[in-house]
């Protein structure tokens, strides 16, 4: 072991992460604008104007109960409201037929630079081409009004393959940091079978 190896201990109740902060400062060479058009393929994006809070969560809670989302379940509704009506924030839905398996937030609030604040498909889309159809639809987007820079993170909760496939998309790592937060499945957020391979310390 290296004499500058830190092991630090996390306390029972609470998960740790590595989070990977990512950006872009231009587009794909190759992003025009029909990546906005209907994906080829069974997948479409659609845009939620003002979207319903129970549906905006019900499916949040759908595609990242998996890998521990729980920043949205633990914000008051009111704010979580707030956000979803604000002009600088737009959501945008993946459907395939008559069912939405995708989730992609844009934040736009801060002048000159647009977060992807939340992006994810369903469990049964994970390794086709829907992540990559959202993917090209949320960039299209992100980079209508030039912005200086587009900006997203990952972390160790987060599927394997979200880092690399970001990577592939043309972002580059620019800044990493470590997460402590309580287990959303011990506060009641998450059921408790969420996350299986991720184990649960503490008072279950």
């Amino acid at each position: 072991m290296s004499a500058d190896y830190q092991e630090i201990a996390v306390p029972d109740g609470m998960l740790a992460e590595v989070v990977t902060h990512l950006e872009m400062r231009a587009p794909p060479p190759d992003l025009t604008p029909s990546d906005l058009a209907p994906c080829a393929g069974p997948w479409r994006v659609e845009r939620r104007l003002k979207p319903d809070l129970d549906w905006y969560l019900g499916l949040y809670r759908t595609i990242g109960a998996a890998w521990l989302w729980q920043s949205r379940l633990v914000t008051p509704r009111g704010e979580i409201a707030a956000i979803l009506r604000d002009p600088g924030n737009e959501v945008y839905v993946l459907r395939r037929e008559a069912a939405d398996v995708g989730l992609l937030e844009l934040d736009f609030r801060v002048a000159h630079e647009v977060q992807i604040a939340f992006f994810g498909v369903a469990a049964s889309e994970i390794g086709g081409k829907a992540g990559h159809c959202l993917m090209r639809a949320a960039l299209a987007r992100a980079w209508r009004d030039s912005p200086s820079r587009v900006w997203l993170h990952t972390c160790t909760h987060d599927h394997p393959h979200a880092l690399p496939f970001y990577l592939r998309h043309g972002f580059r790592a620019y800044r990493r940091t470590v997460g402590i937060f309580p287990d959303p499945r011990l506060l009641g957020v998450l059921s408790k079978d969420a996350a299986f391979h991720i184990p649960v310390i503490g008072d279950v």
